[in-house]
């Protein structure tokens, strides 16, 4: 960790040395530690510190992007002045009306001393407690525990400076049986806080119970999805529309739908970069703070987010989700939360005559982002619901859904929410039991 002051005499170092009308200097610092494990035995253990220093150039309606991960005079005095020639040469873009200039900052708290002080020994112990319980039941331990802590700076030639220090601790463990599986994940700011302990009974006993599973034909099921499978489809369903760009380029499920219902009613969903229940940061790589954005209240399509380009087309202000300059993406909600609901494990099972119950999906793809389709496959924990108890494991299916149809078709929600990272943030969601899930074919596992 550098600290802000170094990252603000690397930030004007740069704007300094540019030629350019506008100059934005974005700086990631990390430093992660990782504690890799197969077959109930560690086998890896690494640590990396990195650093990257991001350069955007503005002349006049044009811009140009550089990167460098050298922080001595000469390469910063170099990422500056290739960014500006990179900017003269791309083609201009009217549309693109500058830098945002600078605004106050919120006040969020997103680092723990205990998970950056978090040594290989303790990550090492807590692994052996968790291969230590998956032999005593007959099965191997497959995952990583990684700890770490990251620092981002943003700074502009119009004034812009935002600073933050933020930790992160993520688990994610596979316990696999002789014909079964379990997963389980567990991530936070504080890395003493995670419940290794309780990921690991979690593994485990999905492994124990998935063995020897069963096949169902495919077709429609009310299921039961814990949050893990809930989170990936609504990071899909962020993916696929809930950025003004996608929407401005008419590949949006929201294209001239805001104001109507597109879910159901017992569905709001919506962005909160300042909420500490989740993974929080307070501003954007544009160094704009993040304002919360309602995308769904009550079933109601209600917005999407914008950085400070997309805003800017629209006479908008930005909501402070701008990517990193260069990627394209255009903005996108990184602290994603569903609302919960008031049903426990029972209730969720209640009256569901025969269904499926879902611990996960992998291998997803899109099918058709404007009808929000997705396909993929379960995993790692799937069975049969009969008379309203989980009954017997059943080999995995490939789901082919409409991400919409499924959020119109929620019976119950679940009253508890679960912490999934995401690479720069993190989705908090529920479990849902949906009506008419679609399966189409039946895998061999």
């Amino acid at each position: 960790m550098l600290g802000g002051e170094r990252l603000r005499r690397v930030a004007t170092a740069v704007i300094d040395a540019s030629p350019a009308d506008q100059t934005e200097v974005v700086i990631t610092s990390a430093e992660s530690s990782l504690t890799r494990f197969a077959n109930s035995t560690i086998h890896q253990n690494v640590f990396e510190a990195s650093i990257e220093v991001r350069v955007r150039a503005v002349v006049g309606h044009r811009t140009g992007v550089v990167t460098t991960n050298q922080l001595d005079d000469r390469s910063l005095v170099g990422a500056a002045r290739e960014a500006y020639e990179s900017a003269r040469m791309a083609p201009e873009n009217p549309e693109f009306l500058g830098l945002p200039g600078p605004e106050p900052i919120p006040a969020v708290s997103a680092f723990r001393e205990a998970t950056a002080e978090y040594t290989p020994e303790q990550r090492a112990r807590d692994v052996k407690r968790i291969c230590d319980l998956a032999r005593g039941h007959g099965v191997e331990a497959f995952g990583a525990w990684s700890t770490g802590a990251s620092e981002i700076a943003v700074a502009n030639s119009r004034g812009v400076w935002a600073y933050a220090p933020r930790s992160h601790a993520a688990l994610k463990l596979v316990a696999m049986a002789e014909s079964g599986t379990g997963y389980a994940e567990r991530t936070g700011l504080d890395a003493s806080a995670i419940d290794v302990d309780g990921a690991g009974r979690e593994a485990v006993d999905k492994a124990v119970r998935s063995c020897n599973p069963v096949e169902v034909p495919p077709g429609a099921y009310t299921v039961v999805l814990e949050p893990y499978a809930v989170g990936t489809m609504i990071d899909y369903l962020a993916y696929m529309g809930l950025g003004a760009l996608a929407v401005q380029e008419g590949r949006s499920f929201m294209c001239g739908k805001l104001g109507q219902r597109l879910v159901g009613e017992n569905i709001t969903l919506w962005d909160d970069g300042l909420d500490p229940a989740g993974v929080p940061m307070a501003f954007d790589f544009e160094g704009v703070p993040k304002r919360r954005v309602i995308f769904f209240e009550h079933g109601v399509a209600k917005d999407v987010v914008y950085d400070s380009y997309t805003a800017g087309r629209e006479g908008k202000h930005s909501t402070g989700h701008a990517l990193p300059a260069g990627t394209g993406a255009g903005p996108l909600p990184l602290n994603l939360f569903l609302a919960t609901g008031d049903a426990d494990e029972q209730d969720l099972l209640a009256g569901v005559q025969r269904g499926l119950w879902i611990t996960r999906f992998h291998y997803v793809n899109v099918v058709h982002p404007t009808l929000t389709i997705l396909t993929g496959m379960t995993r790692d924990g799937t069975f049969l619901i009969e008379g309203g108890e989980v009954t017997r494991p059943v080999r995995n299916l490939r789901f082919t859904q409409s991400v919409l149809t499924a959020l119109s078709q929620v019976e119950r929600i679940g009253r508890e929410r679960r912490v999934l990272q995401d690479d720069l943030g993190a989705t908090c969601v529920p479990a849902l039991r949906i009506a008419g899930f679609e399966f189409t074919s039946v895998t061999q596992f």
